[in-house]
């Protein structure tokens, strides 16, 4: 029993100093290390070496605090213009499937009306509204795939 009350001061020590303790379990803890010497002197001990630990803070170099806040405001930045950029990314794609929804059936009778009068087959004049459709955004990610092999190409150089 002795055993397990020195256990629990032990526990009772850590979680004061990590956590805080309740009320009732730190006049317990009082009671105890009132009576136990080695106990006591564990609690002691234990705030010694935390009042050490917080007091000896990491020293840091001015130059490296002000180079750290310089990198930190030109990322803030960066996202911030990139946000910008992302918004008016997502209403211009707003933008182009409204009108691509609203010009649709006068692209369709166009393409009809040319198909007929070029008397091609309907399978091609179909084909060619489709590729209407989708060569925007062939061009488009063949640019970006062009931008960024170029990026990294100039990466390399440097």
């Amino acid at each position: 029993m002795i055993e397990d009350a020195h256990q629990r001061a032990t526990q009772l020590i850590d979680r004061m100093q990590v956590e805080g303790l309740s009320g009732e379990e730190r006049d317990q803890l009082e009671l105890h290390l009132e009576g136990c010497e080695p106990c006591r002197k564990q609690a002691l001990e234990t705030e010694r070496a935390l009042r050490v630990f917080r007091s000896v803070g990491p020293r840091w170099d001015a130059r490296l605090a002000l180079a750290t806040q310089m990198r930190a405001r030109i990322r803030a930045r960066e996202l911030h213009e990139n946000a910008a950029r992302m918004r008016a990314l997502w209403i211009s794609c707003a933008l182009s499937w409204a009108l691509g929804v609203v010009s649709a059936p006068l692209l369709w009778q166009g393409f009809a009306w040319m198909g007929h009068r070029l008397a091609m087959s309907r399978a091609a004049w179909i084909t060619g509204f489709a590729l209407s459709w989708v060569a925007p955004a062939i061009v488009a990610g063949a640019v970006i795939v062009w931008r960024q092999a170029r990026r990294s190409l100039v990466g390399e150089e440097q």
